[in-house]
């Protein structure tokens, strides 16, 4: 597929002056932003700041209000059903919670990509199903239910099945969520080896300060629909904007006292 490029670099998402609304609610606010080849861009703001509304709509499983998406050098937003699904054969989506088939092996879960984009043997999907497993570490256990895998075992196992047709574009929802230090830690390093043997480009929705800062190329901070922040590692820690120091100091920003007393005054009448 073409690729577009900006500065030499690859834009392998560009999202030009997107607009969502939930009803009356304005939730993405004129965004812009392009990711490019072979980084690891990470999204991160407060609940209700709109970053899984981004996310969604990256994945093509929301329309926008108005703007446009495009991954890969393709019009994502105004595709058709049949061009989308084209599209998906190239990427990758690691859920939250591993969203893996509970009635299903994991060997089962980790070929349902190759079965919906590919016509390949059973003896093929058998063969990368087994190399997928070993590049998470989970080699051996293809037979185990997802009933039997602990929380660090779902989240590799997602990854497994994400990467399953090796996507130029992979994305990932909560990666480090619910896991102890240790595995966090581990999963981090798992991403970092995937970036880079294998060439992919991430976008990773987190509010994990110590894993956003590991592996992220850059960072981009949302707050109330609008990008509050677009910089490196480095740079945020610099950012002198209230949401942003808020968000890396894990300090709560300071309410209006107008807007508190009021709302004390609504519960009471």
């Amino acid at each position: 597929m073409r690729k577009v490029k900006q500065n030499d670099r690859k834009a392998m998402i560009r999202v030009s002056d997107l607009v969502t609304h939930y009803g009356e609610r304005k939730i993405l606010d004129g965004l812009d932003l392009t990711v490019f080849e072979g980084e690891i861009l990470v999204i991160m703001g407060g609940s209700g700041s709109g970053k899984s509304t981004l996310l969604n709509h990256l994945l093509g499983l929301l329309t926008p209000t108005s703007g446009t998406i495009e991954l890969l050098g393709m019009d994502f937003t105004h595709a058709s059903a049949g061009n989308k699904q084209l599209l998906r054969r190239y990427m990758g989506m690691a859920f939250q919670n591993g969203a893996l088939f509970s009635s299903m092996t994991l060997a089962e879960n980790i070929q349902l990509p190759m079965r919906e984009h590919t016509n390949l043997p059973q003896s093929t999907m058998d063969i990368l199903t087994q190399m997928k497993l070993e590049v998470v570490n989970l080699g051996g256990f293809e037979n185990l239910m997802p009933s039997e895998l602990s929380g660090g075992m779902i989240k590799r196992a997602a990854l497994a099945r994400a990467i399953a047709l090796d996507p130029e574009l992979l994305f990932f929802d909560e990666p480090s969520a619910g896991l102890d230090p240790i595995v966090a830690a581990e999963l981090d390093q798992l991403i970092l080896r995937l970036r880079d043997g294998l060439q992919m480009t991430m976008v990773v929705v987190t509010h994990e300060l110590d894993s956003a800062f590991t592996i992220a190329d850059r960072i981009v901070v949302l707050d109330k629909g609008k990008i509050v922040f677009n910089g490196s590692v480095e740079a945020i820690r610099e950012c002198p904007h209230e949401t942003v120091v808020a968000l890396i100091n894990r300090q709560p920003q300071e309410q209006n006292q107008a807007d508190s007393d009021a709302f004390i005054e609504r519960l009471l009448n």
